[in-house]
């Protein structure tokens, strides 16, 4: 049997890694904001405005625009950016964990994400300026699960799939690394994490 090549790089997904969203509070607050229940704030908020976003194609003003407009309520942006991103905390347990692949491995941020959380997460997050490379949905025009964005990742990591393991908390994206060769895993906590890293040899 053929060598199992070993891990040069190291892919990280941003939402539920290496911070963590809830989404559930995030249409609560905006609800109560507009006026509407939950539910409602939800329904009106999945579709394709949230896949614009990602992919780029609305700067900050234009996710300002799209949100309110489907919410029914007019927000100033100082007021509507830190509202759009209340919902996030940092994973704290997991930063050392990823600060020790630093110089040991390739990493790069692979996210689908948009312009306005993008601004907010950075500044909490300065480990980010010592990743090799951060892949942003709303940079580079394209998103998970797409094949693109994983070879975008695997170039700018400089090495082959079969090098790279990929960590998201969501199967199908997951899943959609393995497609293309890439060892995926699905990431669940800061311990798990540390086991499917022994077992990569990191």
């Amino acid at each position: 049997m053929a060598a199992v090549p070993a891990v040069k790089a190291v892919l990280l997904d941003l939402g539920n890694v290496l911070v963590f969203h809830d989404n559930a509070l995030l249409f609560a607050r905006l609800a109560a904001r507009a006026g509407l229940e939950p539910q409602e704030a939800a329904r009106r908020l999945t579709g394709a405005g949230w896949t614009a976003a990602n992919r780029g194609l609305l700067d900050a003003e234009g996710i300002r625009q799209d949100v309110c407009g489907a919410l029914g309520v007019e927000l100033p942006m100082a007021e509507f950016a830190p509202l759009w991103s209340s919902h996030f905390t940092v994973h704290h347990a997991v930063l050392p964990r990823v600060e020790g692949l630093v110089g040991r491995v390739r990493l790069v941020l692979l996210s689908n994400t948009n312009a306005l959380h993008v601004a907010y997460l950075k500044p909490l997050l300065p480990l980010l300026k010592r990743f090799d490379a951060l892949v942003m949905s709303c940079e580079v025009g394209a998103v998970k699960p797409e094949p693109a964005i994983y070879r975008l990742a695997l170039d700018k990591a400089g090495c082959a799939p079969d090098e790279a393991a990929f960590f998201d908390d969501l199967p199908e994206f997951v899943d959609a690394a393995r497609a293309l060769g890439v060892r995926g895993h699905v990431f669940t906590d800061a311990p798990a994490f540390d086991a499917q890293l022994k077992a990569l040899g990191l």
